[in-house]
């Protein structure tokens, strides 16, 4: 579909909606060519401000158009946000009308739903009135206004605890023992990238060291430590005792609210690294099935078995870890309704402390087909997570933070659920971008934040291994730029 624009630049917002709603379709700006269409204007009088959308999709004529008062006290961050959401919702108005039913996050496009309800009440919103806003002026359904609330809580707690001199730093080992069908992850299978996994643990052992120097240098201390892949404990037991050794002697980890290594898949953990993860701090590892039905995990791409990953959970739980949490995938190939109960039912019984339900989401680069398959699983997948909802609420967890992604599975989220007590502090800073994150290793985004203005500036690291091995003094004197700005 092509788009046109009049009395306003907001081009993004257009594009995010129409493939919000449309998510099987091309979406450019371009002229008229007698196909679908929209034209997007936003005019303004008497200090009111008015977008108006006109589409032409599958021979319907379809329009949507909102106005709302400009206040006079309003900034140009204020006023850039009341226009974006007046042409967003013109568009939603419109196009909405073409659809068998609505999308389950109604107008809402972006990653980070919950950022969005914080925002509302750190400036002055009562909670009930966030919520009927989320129901009746963005159209999001009980169920995820449901989530988006309790994320937004838990948010506000956590950032309670954050001071102006404290950050959370992640460490990213890009390698797995295979790659899974599903992921779009930076990983490199060892059974092709092993001769490069000893001179990466050179470079990031050297660059976790240059950062620790930095960090004592502007009187930054550490909230949270993440060591996430790829699949981390794909190295072997002396090499994890080596890494999280420099990791010891570079930063003062004495003020950690969590300390989490991604043990991930099965086939890679034995009670020698758990032991080793336990000697050197770490209170939370993730054990991650995806899914506990053999069939699903053999078309997944995933070489263990269900019994393999009860027989990990009990290595880790005996290990002494005090949060455990385990990942499933609403969506995967194979997979049903009645199978994807039985996963979440087995993960419950276990009692592990945090369960995190992702939607599938296609791979970066996937072609329109798959795309548009993958989207139309949506029933199929609603009802698994509903059904995951709805057990989980039943045994005490509750939703601690969430995010979306283009192309997921029916247009749903990824949710982190725990138990009372249990929330990963680095995940809700992470994801509601609470505070500064330095990201170490290949593909790494480290994010500046700040905390009074909301403004963010990242640096990236090279995204493959082999690219990061030759890029150690261009990271270092990026990050330190980055803290220095």
């Amino acid at each position: 579909m092509n788009y046109r624009i009049d009395g306003h630049s907001h081009r993004h917002a257009v594009e995010e909606m129409l493939l919000h709603l449309l998510p099987g379709n091309t979406v450019s700006e371009g002229a008229d060519d007698g196909e679908d269409f929209c034209s997007s204007r936003l005019s303004e009088q008497a200090g009111e401000c008015t977008a108006r959308a006109e589409i032409r999709l599958d021979g319907r004529r379809l329009e949507g158009e909102r106005s709302a008062p400009v206040p006079a006290s309003a900034d140009p961050l204020a006023r850039k946000r009341l226009e974006t959401e007046l042409v967003k919702l013109s568009v939603y108005d419109a196009v909405v009308q073409a659809l068998e039913e609505p999308p389950a996050w109604g107008s809402l496009t972006g990653v980070r739903p919950a950022k969005l309800a914080r925002g509302m009440m750190e400036r002055g919103m009562m909670p009930e009135v966030v919520e009927r806003q989320l129901c009746e002026h963005f159209y999001v359904s009980p169920a995820r206004t449901a989530l988006t609330m309790a994320a937004a809580k838990a948010a506000l707690e956590i950032d309670r605890k954050i001071t102006k001199n404290s950050i959370s730093i992640y460490v990213g080992i890009p390698f797995c023992p295979t790659r899974c069908v599903y992921c779009s992850f930076i990983s490199a299978a060892v059974e092709k990238n092993a001769a490069l996994i000893e001179p990466y643990l050179d470079a990031l052992c050297g660059e976790a060291e240059a950062t620790g120097a930095l960090l004592q240098e502007y009187g930054l201390t550490i909230d949270g430590l993440y060591i996430g892949g790829g699949t981390p404990t794909t190295l072997s037991s002396k090499q994890l005792d080596r890494l999280l050794g420099v990791l010891e002697r570079s930063f003062d980890l004495s003020r950690l609210f969590d300390y989490t290594v991604e043990a991930g898949r099965p086939d890679t953990i034995t009670a020698e690294k758990l032991a080793v993860l336990r000697a050197h701090g770490v209170t939370r590892v993730s054990v991650n099935p995806q899914s506990m039905d053999d069939a699903v995990l053999r078309l997944a791409g995933r070489p263990h078995t269900a019994q393999a990953v009860l027989e990990s959970y009990e290595l880790a739980r005996k290990s002494g870890f005090p949060v455990i949490n385990m990942d499933v995938i609403a969506g995967l190939e194979g997979d049903t309704p009645e199978s994807f109960a039985h996963t979440m039912d087995t993960l419950i019984g276990l009692g592990a402390e945090n369960l995190t339900v992702h939607t599938l989401a296609v791979k970066r680069g996937a072609s329109m087909q798959d795309i548009r398959a993958n989207l139309a699983r949506r029933d199929a997948v609603g009802h698994m997570l509903s059904y995951a909802q709805q057990a989980l609420f039943r045994h005490d967890y509750h939703a601690y933070y969430l995010y979306r992604q283009k192309f997921s599975a029916g247009g749903f989220e990824n949710v982190g659920w725990c138990r009372p007590g249990t929330e990963n502090f680095y995940n809700i800073s992470m994801m509601e971008e609470l505070q500064t994150i330095l990201s170490l290793g290949a593909g790494g985004v480290s994010k500046r934040v700040n905390r009074e203005t909301g403004k963010i500036e990242r640096f990236t690291n090279p995204k493959y291994p082999l690219e990061y091995l030759q890029a150690q003094e261009r990271i270092l004197h990026g990050r330190k730029r980055l803290l220095q700005e």
